[in-house]
Parts: structure tokens; C-alpha cells; sequence
């Protein structure tokens, strides 16, 4: 069964700057290789991303190529640096984007695109906040349609304050980080074939229509 997994890596930096996010993406690269998923890493800032709500901001907005790719892929997994405890502010811009999506459903069922999906993050900084961000970034990809299955999370953070970051401080040899990429990889091929084999059934446009027989406002 071929797979296909998608990585948006959000660091701030552009080609050529070294992104410790991009380093522990290529780990799981590696993993996902060993399980015959392919693989693609995009680095949003290096694409003209217009700030938004809609799938297509207009002339210029390279949004669309992104998304059309997220639209192909089985595995969608978004990588974040740690800024101030939260996510970049690039990773918050891919969310506040894919709201889009919302709008371009499914004719009959009302499906989201990225229903059928499964979900994954990648988190890299100092100090703290890799759990924050990791769930504010799968809260949002459920919400989209996205299927987050367990330990589908994994987080490299150094020593409180300014410091070495993952290349940098050996971060490849940290045991919880090595550990947890290989759960989330595992994870996510096998949850990706599961819905592949059998695709999440629900009509959306008929719960909605249920929804508004018993309900006064919205």
C-alpha cells in the first residue's frame, strides 16, 4: 500500500539556515523510510504565504501548492520551533489557513479535505512549552478533520534560558526524544492504513441537517 507523508517544517529560518526543527523531521524521515512511507518536507518560510482564512488569498499566494499537497498525502505532520512558550508563528499562519478548508467539503458527505488523514507534530526549542504546542497544533488539526492517533507527539526542549538546541546539544542522542519519534512513526503508518482500508463513514451534511431540527440559533 503506498503512503505518503507530509512534513511542514515551520521554523522561522530560510534555506540555507541550519533548522534544529528539520533536524529531528529527518529522524523521523529515516523511520518512516524504514516502513516504505515516503516522504516530503516543505519549508513553509521559503514559500510567499499571504496571511488569511481562505485556501486561495489571491495573486501571489503560493498557499494553494501547499495545500494541494497536503491534500494528497495520507500522514500530515507539522514541526514547530518554541517561541516564548508557544507555537512560531509560522505554524500558527498553516492552522489559521487551513481554516479554509472547512469551506471545500465533500459534496455528498460534507467531509473536510482532510478527512481520512492521520496527524502528527514535531516540536524542537529551549526551555518550555513543547506540550503546549503540540496540543494546540493537534487540537486544531482534529478540528480540520484530521485523525490524531496515541503518542502521535514528539519534543526535543534544552535547559531553561538561552542555550544549545537540539543539534547543538546532542539532541540525536536523547533516549525520550528517539523513543517517542519512533511511537508517533509507528503510530501514524499504521492508523494511515487503517483509514485507508476503511474510510471514516460519517455524512456531515446530514447530522447538520438532524442538528437543525432540534436546535433554535447558529
Amino acid at each position: 500500500m503506498a503512503m505518503k507523508a507530509l512534513f511542514l517544517n515551520c521554523t522561522l529560518k530560510k534555506v540555507p539556515q541550519v533548522s534544529n526543527t528539520r533536524a529531528l523531521i529527518d529522524r523521523a524521515v529515516v523511520i518512516f523510510k524504514e516502513l516504505d512511507v515516503e516522504s516530503e518536507v516543505i519549508r513553509v518560510v521559503d514559500h510567499s504565504i499571504a496571511f488569511g482564512v481562505t485556501s486561495d488569498e489571491g495573486e501571489g499566494d503560493e498557499c494553494p501548492f501547499i495545500l494541494e499537497k497536503i491534500k494528497t498525502c495520507d500522514i500530515l505532520i507539522i514541526g514547530s520551533p518554541i517561541w516564548f512558550g508557544t507555537l512560531s508563528s509560522v505554524a500558527k499562519m498553516v492552522i489559521e489557513r487551513l481554516d479554509g478548508t472547512y469551506m471545500e467539503g465533500n459534496p455528498e458527505t460534507g467531509q473536510y479535505p482532510l478527512y481520512g488523514k492521520v496527524a502528527g507534530v514535531i516540536v524542537t526549542g529551549n526551555e518550555d512549552g513543547a506540550q503546549n504546542v503540540g496540543s494546540r497544533i493537534l487540537f486544531s488539526l482534529t478540528h480540520l478533520g484530521c485523525t490524531v492517533p496515541p503518542n502521535a507527539d514528539c519534543y526535543w526542549v534544552g535547559d531553561a534560558g538561552p542555550g544549545p538546541s537540539y543539534i547543538e546539544a546532542g539532541g540525536e542522542r536523547h533516549l525520550y526524544t528517539n523513543r517517542t519519534v519512533r511511537y508517533m512513526v509507528h503510530n501514524l503508518v499504521y492508523f494511515a492504513k487503517l483509514l485507508k482500508e476503511n474510510p471514516i463513514p460519517t455524512n456531515l451534511k446530514k447530522l447538520d441537517e438532524e442538528a437543525k431540527k432540534v436546535s433554535n440559533s447558529g
